[in-house]
């Protein structure tokens, strides 16, 4: 696992960047395109016969300027520990505050690189970065230049010739394509999220559900009923989700409701993972509570025969 390090940490070491082959980016989701640009970086390292690393921020800079409107695929805390996971040698993660964020490209590299310059300096074609994002590959091409590194800009595609980014992967979770979404990917897609206590109807109806608390920018799965996984206390359980509102109850706000399989017991307040795999049904009213449960039960029993740990 690769060393984790802030920029701004005293103990930061700059040898860790100096003439190392450096993959530089967000990475929302650690996803198929992300990872071929870390594998670049250490097959560069590899070759050469020097050190590797991943340059990340702390935050996803759109948590600073579209809060409101973003959607992410992974928490802070989780990318940075899935990006540890890589093969890479180091993790050097930038403060991303408001005075980093408003810096000209120039001053932005300066304060991520100061005296060091890395060997290789690995982004897609679409990198940006300094106040506005005015800052783009041909300018990265121009500092290198002066400094003696390589800029290795990839174009990033999937099988069906298009490209492969966070956002493509948020779009097709909005639409309950997980298993589209998993190819992307290239590991399943999950949330983690504390149990809150919920409207009841659920026990009174014989399905008790977990209610997950989500923050907004956490919502990316479209509204619907999946057939999913879900990790209490490191044990995995099959379960029936839902997500979005219940229109059948006159109070219901959007929230996300797990039915974990032959589970019991009392876990509010605990996190508990949730893995969605398939996608079963829209949410809909129900003329009936009878018609609710024969839907929910179906849905139940689709899980139970047909979810099975290779569909993950």
């Amino acid at each position: 696992m690769a060393v984790v390090i802030s920029r701004n940490d005293p103990a930061f070491d700059e040898a860790l960047l100096d003439r190392a082959s450096v993959a530089f980016g967000v990475f929302d989701g650690v996803h198929e395109g992300h990872r071929f640009i870390i594998g670049e970086a250490v097959n560069t390292a590899r070759e050469e016969g020097r050190a590797s690393a991943v340059i990340t921020f702390d935050i996803d800079p759109d948590e600073r300027f579209h809060a409101d409107r973003l959607k992410k695929l992974m928490t802070n805390e989780r990318r940075i520990a899935a990006l540890s996971q890589t093969g890479i040698d180091a993790v050097v993660v930038l403060p991303f505050t408001p005075e980093f964020s408003a810096q000209s490209p120039k001053d932005f590299l300066k304060t991520t690189f100061a005296d060091s310059v890395p060997y290789a300096l690995h982004v897609g074609c679409d990198f940006h970065f300094g106040a506005r994002a005015a800052g783009g590959v041909d300018d990265l091409r121009a500092w290198a230049g002066k400094r003696g590194a390589k800029i290795c800009a990839h174009d990033l595609k999937s099988a069906d010739e298009r490209p492969i980014t966070a956002t493509r992967i948020r779009l097709l979770l909005a639409d309950g394509k997980c298993e589209e979404a998993l190819a992307l990917l290239g590991h399943p897609y999950s949330f983690e999220g504390t149990v809150a206590k919920g409207r009841g109807e659920g026990t009174d109806m014989g399905f008790s559900t977990a209610n997950i608390e989500l923050p907004g920018m956490m919502q990316t799965l479209g509204e619907g009923v999946y057939a999913a996984w879900a990790t209490v206390d490191g044990v995995r359980y099959k379960a029936a989700m839902s997500m979005g509102v219940a229109p059948t109850f006159a109070d219901a706000t959007a929230t996300c409701e797990v039915h974990i399989l032959d589970f019991s017991g009392e876990i509010y307040g605990d996190v508990i993972e949730v893995e969605p795999v398939h996608f079963l049904r829209p949410m809909m009213k129900f003329d009936s509570l009878d018609a609710l449960i024969a839907t929910v039960m179906d849905n139940i029993s689709w899980v139970r025969e047909n979810l099975r740990e290779e569909t993950c």
